[in-house]
């Protein structure tokens, strides 16, 4: 039987970290609302706000311009270590608990698990 390859995209990051963009005009920390990995980009709360010109409709009877957040490349984001609060890079391990295994996310600056 053939060889195939895991075609899923896994990122670092997940919705709901706290992170910290490293790279770019929008520096910061925010939270991710939004992942996307098919692009390998998230949108983080706060960070690279841009300016819509919204065309009026029933959700906004004026129109007019709106700033929301666009989209980053995953690569630009370090998630922060629940100990120190700093950036930190991610590895993996699998979790023994009740008799079934899992994959988790732990932090590499203090050894602390990100997923509960």
């Amino acid at each position: 039987m053939p060889r195939r390859k895991n075609k899923q995209n896994k990122l670092h990051v997940k919705k709901g970290d706290m992170v910290k963009v490293i790279s770019g005009a929008s520096k910061g920390t925010g939270k991710i609302l939004m992942v996307f990995p098919d692009t390998q980009r998230v949108l983080v709360e706060g960070i690279n706000i841009r300016v819509k010109h919204q065309k009026a409709s029933q959700e906004y009877p004026q129109g007019g311009r709106i700033e929301q957040e666009m989209p980053i490349h995953v690569s630009n984001v370090m998630p922060l270590d629940p100990v120190s609060n700093e950036p930190t890079r991610i590895g993996r391990k699998k979790l023994n608990e009740d008799g079934k295994t899992r994959w988790v996310r732990f932090s590499k600056l203090s050894g602390e698990v990100l997923d509960k």
